[in-house]
């Protein structure tokens, strides 16, 4: 059985301001495909690349699982005021990019051409994980309870294609 694919390329629904155009809120976008994905995804060892958007779902599948990890690792059970500002340090954190030494997909990522181009794909990812971050504590903290979900929380030791962002 293959690995799900992206159907979305650029557009975010966000309230996070920074490089991304702005989609129709009604609509889907790659967060909530990323999200939506996560799970079944993160069962695949390989993931065959199609284009743009499907190197944009495996680095923010990677970085879903960071999150779990991360609220995963706390010392108590975070509540979701907790984990909404765990994730959002996490999400504006310094992280590799594509071209840095350290960034663990550089034989499947081009490097930016230019300084320019390197802190705009910055900018755009911390703005896509800042707001991945905000949906993931969402959809964590659904059932209301006051701590994350069961069912999200027994993927905090999966890893996607046997990697991680390192976070």
């Amino acid at each position: 059985m293959p690995a799900y694919h992206s159907a979305f390329n650029e557009t975010l629904d966000t309230k996070i301001r920074g490089p991304s155009p702005i989609a129709d809120p009604q609509a889907a976008d790659v967060i909530d495909e990323t999200l939506d994905l996560f799970r079944a995804n993160s069962l695949f060892r390989n993931f065959e690349i199609k284009g743009p958007a499907d190197r944009l779902l495996i680095m923010l599948i990677l970085y879903v699982s960071d999150c779990l990890a991360k609220i995963g690792s706390a010392r108590s059970v975070p509540s979701q005021i907790e984990a909404s500002k765990l994730l959002n340090t996490l999400s504006v954190d310094n992280f590799p990019i594509p071209g840095d030494a350290n960034f663990p997909l550089n034989a499947h990522y081009a490097a930016p051409p230019s300084r320019a181009d390197s802190d705009y794909l910055r900018q755009y990812l911390t703005q896509v994980r800042q707001e991945l971050a905000a949906r993931l504590v969402e959809r964590l903290y659904l059932d209301g309870t006051g701590k994350p979900s069961k069912w999200w929380m027994s993927f905090q030791k999966r890893r996607f294609m046997n990697r991680s962002l390192g976070s």
